[in-house]
């Protein structure tokens, strides 16, 4: 495994378990150690290393499209690009789905 990348907006990121690839939408404080299939994710640059499986407990996938916040640091999102078999994590602790917020009622 390589050293993973740090988080700054508009970082192009993959992961080194699956096909998953993020762009960072917001870095957040920069507390969380952005991961996929329980592997740290490297920039788009860094040579593949060899090929390995996501951790079981960590093979939930990926949906592309859809943004993805860390329970610890609700202000760093990531944006899916390319979907894959791993789940998006800080470190082994699963990443949340953002959900859109509701507008209020018009009467």
């Amino acid at each position: 495994m390589t050293t993973p990348t740090p988080l700054t907006a508009g970082a192009r990121l993959r992961s080194q378990t699956c096909t998953t690839e993020v762009i960072v939408v917001r870095a957040g404080s920069g507390t969380v150690g952005l991961t996929c299939g329980g592997a740290p994710m490297v920039g788009l640059d860094v040579p593949a290393a060899a090929a390995t499986e996501p951790a079981a407990d960590l093979a939930g996938g990926t949906a592309v499209g859809k943004r993805y916040t860390a329970v610890a640091d609700p202000a760093l999102e990531v944006l899916v690009t390319k979907a894959g078999r791993g789940t998006l994590g800080d470190g082994t602790a699963p990443m949340v789905v953002k959900t859109a917020k509701t507008l209020p009622a018009s009467d």
